[in-house]
């Protein structure tokens, strides 16, 4: 069994190994890793050597510590990360590699028709009928986005959204608010197989399908990195933040992982005040005295038109899996539309936490 996760922020590491009465066996572990002494790899094949079969990743790495040399340094390299390479091995994990990307980059659309098209292209790639996709969207009015388990009343400023025209949708997965407005937000969404992040944590799956992005931005002199659970965070503050939903495959079966992201390109911070209900206690838990210095726009750290931001981190995710043109079928928008109008679209759903 072949096992391969990379660290975020780090380098590759590759596990080949065996499971044979309940115990690894024939481990070899191997990257492009950087790790001194030459001896401490023996070590941590051995840690590895015997472990029963259905050790997690935490109890893999701790293995791993308790064999390394003394004085032993990892660069790129984690134990938690072997172990992860391990549990991605046992799995039979798929690699971002394994798979043709298609790109859907259309329109401006409603944030409602959004909503819908996240369930919608998620479930086809469950079926097998999609293969693995970007989605980079486009606003056609402003809105805030509201996790699945969020308050209403709680979030968001009714009387405030009017007044500035923002619709109020709810999303599939969990997380908090986003306030999003043409021109002003960069939002993504990945639907994949769950093969893809088998063998992680649900944690570490978050930062391993940043990973690209934060690789992308690092392409346009923005050092970024992953935030628990659910934030990209820069040393200028919080540009981004992610959220995600499991939808089970027909029948039962193997199914798939929306991963969506919202990214901050430019904000008008005294609207998003206006319109979102921000506790003081929620800021305090950020580290921060302002709401308004909460988010850091893109447009400052790279100084680069949003179309020219997008085409930039499209060009990355190509260079590293490959990308291929494509767009919604007739088949799945009417579905989307429908589920826009009786669903994303329904006060009974955006409501549904009052």
């Amino acid at each position: 069994m072949h096992g391969e996760y990379k660290v975020p922020g780090g380098k590759l590491v590759v596990v080949d190994v065996e499971s044979e009465d309940g115990v690894l066996r024939r481990v070899r572990v191997a990257g492009d890793f950087f790790l001194e002494p030459d001896e401490a790899l023996d070590a941590v094949n051995a840690a590895l050597e015997g472990a029963p079969a259905d050790t997690d990743a935490a109890g893999l790495a701790a293995r791993i510590d308790a064999a390394l040399p003394a004085g032993t340094v990892m660069y790129g390299l984690t134990s938690e990360g072997v172990g992860i390479a391990v549990r991605r091995a046992l799995a039979h994990a798929t690699d971002w590699t394994d798979y043709d990307w298609q790109l859907i980059h259309e329109g401006p659309q409603s944030p409602a028709l959004h909503m819908a098209l996240d369930e919608v292209l998620t479930a086809e790639v469950a079926a097998g009928r999609r293969p693995p996709t970007l989605r980079v969207w486009e606003w056609a009015s402003p809105a805030v986005i509201i996790g699945s388990f969020q308050s209403l009343r709680n979030e968001v400023d009714a009387d405030g959204a009017a007044r500035h025209g923002v619709e109020v949708v709810r999303r599939i997965s969990g997380g908090g608010a986003m306030f999003v407005e043409p021109g002003n937000t960069i939002t993504y969404s990945l639907s994949v197989p769950d093969a893809l992040v088998q063998g992680l944590s649900f944690q570490d799956s978050y930062a391993y399908l940043d990973d690209w992005v934060l690789g992308a931005l690092g392409d346009m002199g923005i050092r970024a990195w992953y935030q628990p659970l659910n934030d990209i965070a820069t040393d200028q503050g919080k540009i981004a933040g992610a959220a995600q939903k499991r939808i089970v495959g027909p029948g039962g079966g193997p199914g798939a992982v929306l991963h969506h992201v919202t990214m901050s390109y430019d904000i008008d911070a005294g609207k998003m005040l206006d319109v979102l209900r921000i506790g003081r206690e929620k800021m305090s838990d950020k580290g921060t005295k302002s709401a308004k210095k909460r988010v850091d726009p893109l447009r400052r750290q790279t100084g680069l038109a949003r179309e020219t931001v997008i085409e930039r981190m499209i060009e990355s995710f190509d260079s590293r899996y490959g990308l291929t043109g494509g767009k919604v079928t007739d088949e799945e928008l009417a579905r989307a539309q429908e589920l826009a109008r009786t669903k994303f679209g329904a006060p009974e759903w955006t409501a549904r936490v009052p």
